[in-house]
C-alpha cells in the first residue's frame, strides 16, 4: 500500500516548508517532497536559501564591509592601513551561513514530524503524487491536499546563452572564485543591480546593461531618480535602453552586442551576468492528466487563496501570480495550510514589501505617487532627506529619502517608498500603517525616539501637510 499524507507540499523553499510545518503545528499528517542537491548534499531551503536571498545578502554584507574598510572609514578617524579581500574565505563564510540555515530547517521538519522524502515529485490525477527519490526508486503517493511550492528558475536569452563560468545566471555570479577585471550584467533590476553592487565594490568595473529605458520602473519616479544618482556615483555604469543581441567569446574575453538610441555597440568583459528575471519552475511537476490550470506564461492559476481549479489542490509562490519575493511565498503557504485545516485565512497583497538590497537600500510598500494618479486618486504627497537626519549624519551614512503618497481628501496613507539605510526594515512602519489603514495624521501624532533613523519617517509624515520641522516648507493650509 503506497504512503498517505494529509497534505503533501511539492517544494521545500521557504513557501514550501513554512506550509509543512504550519500544517504540521495544525495536527496534519504532512509531507514535504524537495529534490534539491546542494553541495552535494540534499537541500531544504530552495533558491532562496540556497543560491539566492540568503548567500546573496552575505556577499553583500562582506563587499560593503570591505568597501567601507577601504574608502568609510577614515572619515571615522580609523585607519587600518593596506586593506584586503580573500575571495576564498568569503565564499565560505557565505557557505557556512547557507548551511546554517539549510540545516536548521532540516531540524524543523524534524521536530514538527514531517516526513522529508529526498527527491522529485508530480501530481497526478486525483490528488496522486508521484516521488522518484534519488537513487530511483519511484512511488505514488495519496494525499487528501496538494500544496505545489517548485518555485522558479532564472530567464536565459538566446542572445547570451550561458557556459560553465563565463556567461553565468544569479546562481553562478554567487560563485566567482576571483574578482572579475570587467563585469557586465544583463538586467538592471532586483537581481542585477544587487550582484552588480557586490563585484562593484570589491573592485570590478561594472556595466549594467538594461533593455527598458526607465530606470526601476516600478518605483516612485523620485526614488528611481535618487537611487540611479546613488549607484551612478557609486561607480556602476547603467546603460538604459541597450538591448543585447549577441555575445561572443574569444580568448576568455566576452564580447557583447548591444543596440541602443545611437545605433549598435560592443563592451567587453571577462565575465557576464544575465539577470532579466525569473519564471516558474513548473518542468517534471504536473503530469499531463493532473487538470491543473496554467497561464499563457506557465504561472499555475488561483485564487486569493492560492486555489487552483482543482479542488484539494493549492499552489503558492513563484509559480502564482504576484511578486516573486520569499516573504510572499511564506504567508502563502501558512493561509494555505490554514485553510485546509479549517481556518479562515487571507492576505493583504496590497501591502507585501519590495526591497533592492543595494547600499543604501530601496524599499517600498503599498502605491508610490505615480500608481495612485494612475488610479485617479487625488494625492497629497511628503518626502525627508536622511542628509538633515541626525542618526544618520553621526553614522556618515545620509544618503537617501523617506517618502509617503496619502489621499487628499481622506488623508489615509497610500503607499510608503525609502531609500537609505536599513530602508528594508523601516519600511515595516509603514507597512504596519497601512494595514491598520492610518491616516498621515496618525503618524504625525507619534513620539519617535531621537536620535533616531526613523525620525525621517516622522519628519516625512508631517512634510505631506507642509509641517516638517527639520526641513523648510512651503506652508500649506
Amino acid at each position: 500500500m503506497s504512503q498517505q499524507f494529509d497534505v503533501v507540499v511539492i517544494g521545500g523553499g521557504p513557501g514550501g516548508y513554512e506550509a509543512a510545518i504550519r500544517a504540521a503545528q495544525l495536527g496534519l499528517k504532512v509531507a514535504c517532497i524537495e529534490k534539491r542537491i546542494h553541495n552535494g548534499k540534499p537541500s531544504l531551503g530552495g533558491t532562496c536559501l540556497n543560491v539566492g536571498c540568503i548567500p546573496s545578502k552575505a556577499l553583500l554584507d562582506s563587499s560593503h564591509r570591505y568597501h567601507d574598510a577601504k574608502a568609510g572609514l577614515a572619515a571615522h578617524g580609523i585607519s587600518v592601513g593596506e586593506v584586503n579581500i580573500d575571495i576564498a574565505t568569503m565564499q565560505t563564510r557565505k557557505d557556512a551561513v547557507v548551511s546554517q540555515l539549510t540545516g536548521g530547517v532540516a531540524q524543523l521538519l524534524k521536530g514538527n514530524g514531517i516526513v522529508w522524502l529526498q527527491g522529485a515529485g508530480k501530481l497526478l490525477a486525483n490528488k496522486q503524487v508521484e516521488f522518484v527519490a534519488h537513487d530511483g526508486a519511484t512511488e505514488v503517493i495519496q494525499a487528501t491536499s496538494v500544496i505545489l511550492a517548485a518555485g522558479s528558475t532564472p530567464i536565459n536569452i538566446p542572445s547570451a546563452p550561458l557556459t560553465d563560468d563565463v556567461i553565468v545566471d544569479s546562481t553562478g555570479a554567487l560563485a566567482f572564485t576571483s574578482v572579475p577585471k570587467r563585469l557586465g550584467v544583463i538586467g538592471a533590476g532586483v537581481i542585477g543591480l544587487e550582484l552588480g553592487s557586490v563585484w562593484s565594490r570589491l573592485g570590478s568595473e561594472v556595466i549594467v546593461l538594461e533593455a527598458l529605458e526607465t530606470f526601476l520602473p516600478m518605483l516612485d519616479k523620485q526614488i528611481s531618480k535618487e537611487a540611479q544618482k546613488i549607484l551612478t556615483k557609486q561607480g556602476l555604469d547603467v546603460r538604459l535602453g541597450a538591448k543585447v543581441t549577441a555575445t561572443t567569446i574569444n580568448n576568455g574575453v566576452i564580447t557583447v552586442t548591444y543596440q541602443d538610441k545611437d545605433g549598435e555597440k560592443t563592451a567587453d568583459f571577462d565575465k557576464l551576468i544575465v539577470a532579466v528575471g525569473r519564471r516558474p519552475y513548473a518542468q517534471g511537476l504536473l503530469a499531463d492528466d493532473s487538470g491543473v490550470a496554467q497561464d499563457e506564461r506557465g504561472f499555475v492559476v488561483v485564487d486569493n487563496q492560492c486555489r487552483t481549479n482543482l479542488a484539494g489542490v493549492y499552489a503558492i509562490g513563484d509559480l502564482v501570480r504576484g511578486p516573486m519575493l520569499a516573504h510572499k511565498a511564506m504567508e502563502e503557504g501558512v493561509m494555505v495550510a490554514d485553510i485546509i485545516a479549517g481556518h479562515y485565512a487571507q492576505i493583504n497583497y496590497d501591502t507585501i514589501i519590495g526591497v533592492i538590497y543595494t547600499h543604501p537600500e530601496i524599499a517600498w510598500v503599498g502605491q508610490n505617487e505615480e500608481q495612485a494618479k494612475a488610479a485617479g486618486v487625488d494625492v497629497k504627497t511628503g518626502s525627508f532627506p536622511f542628509a538633515v537626519n541626525g542618526r544618520a549624519l553621526a553614522a556618515n551614512d545620509s544618503q537617501g529619502l523617506v517618502k509617503f503618497v496619502a489621499d487628499a481628501k481622506t488623508d489615509r496613507l497610500l503607499g510608503m517608498s525609502v531609500i537609505g539605510a536599513g530602508a528594508g526594515d523601516m519600511v515595516h512602519q509603514g507597512m504596519i500603517a497601512l494595514e491598520f489603514a492610518a491616516s498621515v495624521e496618525d503618524l504625525q501624532l507619534m513620539t519617535f525616539a531621537h536620535p533616531t533613523l526613523s525620525e525621517a519617517v516622522h519628519e516625512a509624515a508631517l512634510s505631506v501637510d507642509g509641517r516638517a520641522i527639520h526641513a523648510i516648507q512651503r506652508k500649506r493650509k
